[in-house]
């Protein structure tokens, strides 16, 4: 019935979505119809398209799974991204570098220039 399944989002600037996803993130990219089309991990795919009355999504778009959340978080900062500073208790508390301790999981969140917000995930129950 389905032959592929993908996410898709908005961003209000296509180019500057384009070096940050390719230079920042570090991500394979596709130009299909002016458009972005990120390779993932495991051959998923994501279709960012422009908006012109772009409104930033106030939650996690888009997660990606990662061995050791310390190294990524230390790499992406030197790369210019910031993370997110959150305090919601008892939901989420971030430490100083934007990284939360939920148990099982270690998590950190950022934004791309369109403002949409992205996480980082680790299961510390896995290893990789």
């Amino acid at each position: 019935m389905y032959i592929k399944t993908f996410s898709s989002f908005s961003v209000d600037d296509i180019q500057k979505a384009r070096e940050f996803y390719s230079k920042v993130l570090g991500l394979d990219i596709a130009t299909p119809m002016g458009q972005l089309e990120l390779t993932l991990s495991g051959g998923n795919t994501v279709f960012i398209y422009a908006k012109p009355d772009h409104t930033p999504a106030t939650y996690t778009v888009l997660n990606f799974v990662v061995d050791d959340l310390d190294k990524v978080v230390d790499r992406l900062a030197l790369r210019g991204v910031t993370f997110e500073q959150y305090n919601i208790p008892p939901y989420i508390k971030t430490n100083e570098k934007g990284i939360a301790d939920q148990g099982t999981q270690r998590m950190a969140w950022f934004k791309d220039p369109a403002g949409n917000i992205l996480g980082l995930l680790q299961d510390k129950s896995v290893r990789y």
